[in-house]
């Protein structure tokens, strides 16, 4: 990245160069794996990073003028950001440099998850944002909602009485989504083929796998290999399930995100 670039770009599939983005992101043209890539001259975000789209990851390059990053992590974080990345200020990162960024697991996956659905205006009482980062912790080693039922030590119908009544998915969607989150991680960091990340991952094989990820998200393993993050995903899983009604009346739901229901992208 050089010095004479604008201050936000846009990083694209397949992550060889950043593209000028000095309008506000429109949905209809994104598609998944698209991230932001803001390189602050101040802590003072441009509009087409404070209000960019669902699903559209943002990583963020901190100014010279920039103290202890820590203390720079948490103004960003004031400013309700919710980055993917947060790198040091004086250096020059290529666009494959930023791609690995993009492709690096979360270190908390429950957590980055509840905070981008609060991100998304899909607020949950504190109870209920608990319960949903147990069950996508529980995704690791369980496959099942009764196994996870157990291990919350309640019914399986009083788990589900209790996302009914808040007009949520059922849990079954939430293991889901955890699992598929965890095979995203390792189809974006490794080579191993579908059917192998599917066996290690509790699945009986590759092709269900991919029909399930298909089913709940609308795009299959070789897309989400190569189209790096993990927002985009999970933003494809909640429209799919607003679009199916799983969100009841009195929830909020995410704005469609129009350039990520496309099972293909340019």
């Amino acid at each position: 990245m050089k010095s004479t670039a604008p201050d936000v770009q846009l990083l694209r599939y397949p992550y060889r160069d950043l593209h000028a983005c000095s309008a506000f992101p429109g949905r209809k043209w994104l598609q998944p794996g698209d991230a932001l890539v803001w390189e602050a001259q101040s802590m003072e975000a441009p509009r087409s990073v404070s209000e960019r789209p669902g699903g559209l990851s943002l990583i963020v390059i901190l100014p010279e003028a920039a103290g202890d990053i820590s203390e720079s992590r948490e103004v960003i974080g004031r400013l309700g950001l919710r980055p993917h990345g947060v790198l040091p200020p004086g250096s020059r990162f290529s666009p494959e440099d930023l791609a690995e960024v993009l492709r690096r697991p979360s270190i908390d996956l429950a957590a980055d998850a509840t905070e981008y659905l609060r991100w998304r205006g899909i607020h949950l009482g504190r109870g209920t944002v608990r319960l949903v980062r147990n069950i996508l912790d529980l995704s690791a080693d369980l496959r099942s909602v009764a196994a996870a039922s157990r291990s919350l030590y309640v019914s399986r119908r009083a788990l589900g009485r209790h996302m009914s009544s808040r007009g949520l998915p059922v849990p079954s969607h939430w293991l889901q989504i955890g699992r598929l989150l965890r095979v995203l991680y390792r189809l974006q960091n490794t080579t191993e083929s579908v059917g192998s990340v599917g066996l290690s991952l509790g699945y009986p094989d590759g092709f269900s796998l991919s029909n399930q990820m298909e089913r709940l998200t609308g795009h299959r393993p070789s897309l989400v290999r190569e189209r790096f993050g993990w927002e985009w995903f999970f933003e494809c899983w909640l429209r799919r399930e607003a679009s199916a009604g799983n969100f009841g009346p009195s929830r909020q739901t995410p704005t469609p995100y129009e350039g990520l229901d496309h099972t293909t992208a340019a």
